[in-house]
């Protein structure tokens, strides 16, 4: 099986370009590339432990090498980030590619092409390392983080390869198999994590732990998100499959399954390492998407200034301003296919910086995802409850607990956005939803309300806040401006997916033949994936 590879080769420094198509085995990736003395290895199981440096840090993609900030721009920020609402780069020779849906095959590989590449090896050598009864529950941490990474290759592409890597017969599963399969590895890491705990086992793992905040890191802690992370993959495939959503959720949050992520102090991420987001930013190219600014000053959010700065203003940035932009909130409108980079350099950008601790899972999604659970009727919990407990989970995880109570009473809606320079890009919002919870809506009304403070809540996550805005079509952000697909990306519906490495139509037409079949349609943007319904089924 072929799969793109000399990536590094496509790297110029400072610069993106896309990735070539050169190939080579899937099952070549599977060879372990670390060098440690045997004599060390087996000293308070070093050896069981050497991959895991790599995999933890393969979910939000990081390499902890300087200068490869980029590999994280071209498999998230331009893509997942900007189409989730949360960002926008204004480099003038970016936006007439993504932004403006004329996709860039590269580009939309890399999420594919670096995971299978680098993180997917070193989980299989996890896992074969972890395989004898003793070394157990390494091996379910190492299936959390399996499922943890691949959820998001699926998200963005659909099928994948996922149960048959790293052996002789490599073949591709359709979505729904996929996530069947998550649902199993998930069962078996709580089950064997438990059994462990209740055996007495120690947390042989803590110091190898860099997800879990300090304090927390247990295996007690790693069957909380394992739970919570199956409580996410229920919602997910709640609107195509609600038997088996039931099913999956009420299995996570059984209490004798070990609970979930219920406070701020709890959040899952990548600790001790550089975040790539604010690597790009230091590049100035992680900004503020207009539908943020639209939704954060309509709320007038107090969480505002913890996201984003404020605009400069000022400076010749090669047009003139319609007014004066200093010291407000001021985001970017996706697809204004600029060539100008210098346009929208003094507008708002992201406060994240290489020193910040990346966010993989939060408890405050958890109790949205709780909210969503008991409005479909899997659980007796109150919808109202554990919509406000996740508004005042976010809070004190950014700091600002004080506003918590004032905030359950907003009644604003979100903001006209102007553009700074054109009028043709002005937009106005597409919803009145406002945070305080109305508990005489409907459904749909109900869950807009949710899944739009989820979306709040779970910023600067890109991958998890796009997969839930397809599933859900919440929150209800600006359509792209101007749409280069050719008609192939409808703006109303906006896109999708993003398309399969596009080498493999020369260099394996077998599986990308068979993606192409479990996809069930064609390898664009405009597709849906299995669990992307179109509604929302209660």
């Amino acid at each position: 099986m072929k799969i793109l590879n000399n990536i590094a080769k496509t790297l110029i420094v400072g610069h993106l370009v896309a990735l070539g198509a050169c190939t080579d085995n899937f099952e070549g990736y599977n060879e372990n590339k670390n060098s440690f003395p045997e004599e060390l290895q087996e000293i308070d199981f070093q050896k069981q432990k050497i991959p895991f440096k790599v995999i933890q840090r393969g979910i939000i993609y990081q390499t902890g090498v300087d200068g490869t900030n980029w590999q994280y721009q071209i498999m998230q920020n331009l893509v997942a980030d900007m189409y989730s609402g949360y960002f926008h780069d204004m480099v003038g020779s970016f936006n007439n590619q993504n932004s403006s849906y004329n996709l860039n095959t590269g580009w939309c590989a890399a999420q594919w092409d670096y995971t299978y590449a680098q993180v997917m090896p070193s989980i299989k050598t996890a896992e074969e390392l972890t395989e004898e009864d003793t070394f157990a529950a390494f091996n379910a941490v190492a299936k959390i983080i399996k499922v943890a990474a691949m959820h998001r290759v699926s998200d963005y592409y659909g099928p994948i390869v996922y149960n048959s890597f790293g052996t002789s017969n490599v073949v591709s599963e359709s979505q729904s198999d996929v996530y069947n399969a998550f649902f199993t590895d998930l069962d078996y890491a709580v089950t064997t994590l438990n059994k462990h705990i209740a055996g007495g086992g120690s947390d042989t793992f803590s110091d190898t732990d860099m997800m879990m905040p300090e304090g927390y890191r247990t295996y007690s802690q790693w069957v909380k998100f394992a739970n919570s992370l199956r409580l996410r993959l229920a919602m997910r495939v709640s609107n195509v499959n609600a038997t088996l959503a039931r099913q999956q959720a009420t299995a996570a949050l059984a209490t004798a399954n070990g609970g979930v992520l219920e406070t701020a102090a709890e959040t899952v991420g990548e600790y001790g390492v550089a975040n790539p987001l604010g690597g790009v930013a230091n590049w100035w190219e992680v900004y503020m998407n207009a539908s943020m600014e639209s939704f954060l000053n309509g709320y007038e959010d107090p969480r505002m200034d913890k996201f984003y700065k404020k605009a400069d203003g000022g400076g010749d940035v090669g047009v003139p301003y319609l007014f004066d932009i200093k010291g407000l909130y001021k985001g970017i409108r996706q697809g204004t296919n600029t060539t100008n980079s210098n346009r929208y350099s003094m507008h708002s950008w992201t406060t994240v910086t290489p020193e910040t601790p990346i966010i993989v899972m939060t408890a405050a999604e958890v109790w949205f995802l709780r909210a969503e659970a008991a409005l479909r009727g899997y659980t007796s919990e109150s919808v109202q409850t554990c919509y406000e407990t996740g508004i005042a989970t976010s809070f004190s995880q950014w700091g600002v607990s004080d506003a918590y109570t004032t905030y359950l009473s907003n009644e604003n809606e979100p903001r006209e956005y102007i553009d700074a320079f054109e009028t043709k890009f002005n937009a106005t919002p597409r919803t009145k939803v406002s945070p305080k919870f109305d508990a005489s809506g409907s459904n749909e009304q109900k869950l807009e309300q949710i899944i739009t403070q989820k979306w709040l809540a779970i910023y600067p996550e890109g991958c998890e806040a796009w997969a839930e805005q397809r599933r859900t079509g919440y929150p209800q952000i600006f359509q792209v401006a101007e749409n280069l697909s050719g008609g192939v990306i409808d703006t109303e519906v906006m896109i999708r997916r993003v398309p399969f490495p596009q080498g493999y139509i020369s260099t394996d037409p077998t599986l990308y033949n068979t993606l192409l079949q479990q996809l069930g349609g064609a390898d664009n943007g405009g597709t849906r994936l299995w669990w992307d319904a179109g509604k929302n089924n209660f």
